[in-house]
């Protein structure tokens, strides 16, 4: 006996189920749906098209009808659109409100946002074990992760590297300290150890595979998909870098499940307003913090300190309260190019401490008399 009621038996059968069509973005469809536009994913943007993918199949749309001003509104890989059902060339309409948006600053002087992805359920930050690990950049992809809404996965790659079992757990071991509340998995692709404990997370939803040159993203995304559908180049042994694999952001439905989204090797990751993705990578700290005797502690110097109380006890990492002020500082920054009122906001702290250090200056002059 089939218990599947009408709606969701309709979506199961949908040619687009494979690729994250569910019962939430038909409803959300609906009205475009009654203009006669034809629903569809974007599986890959360049020049101002995009690949979508729809129940008629593949084909190619341009995009100047949702070009606006804003960087972070464009059209990219993962959004679900609408798009006229014929015409040459076809148009996309509109997209329709994302879940979930990975998003880095530009490495442009101007406060701008680069958009990689859309609608991300899993964002899957590779790690190559070839190289020494470099905990603060792990921790820089991770705030991006939380900040976008999905669920961050650490995976160690090219774990083969490591023969030593008890070596290989002291790298997950650090990577999980920087890691709270995320899966640090280990694969090989060359071997294909790991990859089906990967395979079953990923088959619940959409990935994004991030991560630097080098790191084995192209080799990894081949694994997965079971074929050589990307292209990979040779590694240097000596640093681990590589010219980059891939040079569009492609969605590809995995055949046991879920749908991934492979991205370019990223140099620069800079934060962008991920503010709450920096807190949720150093909940530790945050939960420090509450118990600082000032609820404005920088955890500099101040007295009454939790957080620098618990880096001279050695229950807190000095590393670690180094890469959280570092990465809230960049951040500030960044929002502070772009919102105006951040800004004053900055400058009225700026000349509060100023006029604190004068004071105390002048106490301290006053003393001496």
């Amino acid at each position: 006996m089939n218990h599947l009621s009408p709606s969701a038996s309709s979506i199961s059968s949908h040619p687009l189920t494979p690729y994250g069509w569910d019962e939430g973005w038909e409803a959300e469809f609906a009205v475009h749906a009654e203009q006669g536009l034809l629903s569809g994913r974007v599986v890959r943007v360049d020049r101002g098209q995009c690949d979508v993918i729809t129940p008629d199949g593949l084909l190619r749309a341009d995009t100047a009808f949702v070009t606006p001003h804003d960087p972070l509104r464009v059209v990219c890989t993962g959004d679900w659109v609408a798009v006229e059902p014929a015409g040459d060339p076809r148009y996309v309409r509109t997209y329709l409100p994302r879940r979930s948006a990975f998003v880095r600053s530009t490495s442009s002087k101007r406060a701008e946002g680069q958009i990689l992805a859309a609608n991300v359920d899993y964002a899957v930050v590779a790690v190559s074990l070839a190289v020494e690990l470099e905990l603060g950049r792990v921790e820089r992809f991770l705030a991006l992760a939380w900040e976008s809404g999905a669920q961050p996965v650490v995976v160690l790659t090219k774990a083969d590297l490591v023969p030593d079992a008890a070596t290989l757990a002291h790298l997950v071991q650090d990577v999980e300290t920087v890691a709270p509340g995320v899966a640090v998995l280990t694969v090989s692709s060359a071997h294909g150890e790991g990859l089906d404990v990967l395979a079953a997370v990923l088959s619940g939803g959409t990935s994004v595979l991030l991560g630097q040159s080098g790191a084995g993203k192209s080799t990894l995304a081949n694994a997965l998909l079971g074929d050589d559908v990307m292209d990979v180049q040779a590694i240097r042994d000596v640093d681990g870098k590589g010219r980059h694999t891939t040079t569009t952001r492609n969605l590809l439905a995995l055949p046991g499940g879920g749908v991934l989204i492979d991205t370019p090797g990223l140099r620069g990751v800079g934060l962008w307003d991920a503010e709450s993705g920096v807190g949720q990578v150093f909940a530790e700290i945050e939960a420090l913090a509450a118990d600082c005797r000032f609820h404005d502690c920088a955890h500099i110097a101040e007295p009454g300190c939790a957080v620098l109380g618990a880096v001279e006890s050695g229950e807190l990492p000095e590393r670690r309260l180094d890469s959280y002020r570092k990465l809230l500082r960049e951040n500030q920054r960044i929002v502070a190019k772009s919102d105006a009122r951040v800004r004053a906001e900055i400058r009225k702290d700026w000349k509060r401490k100023h006029a604190e250090g004068r004071a105390a200056m002048e106490a301290k002059r006053g003393g001496r008399r």
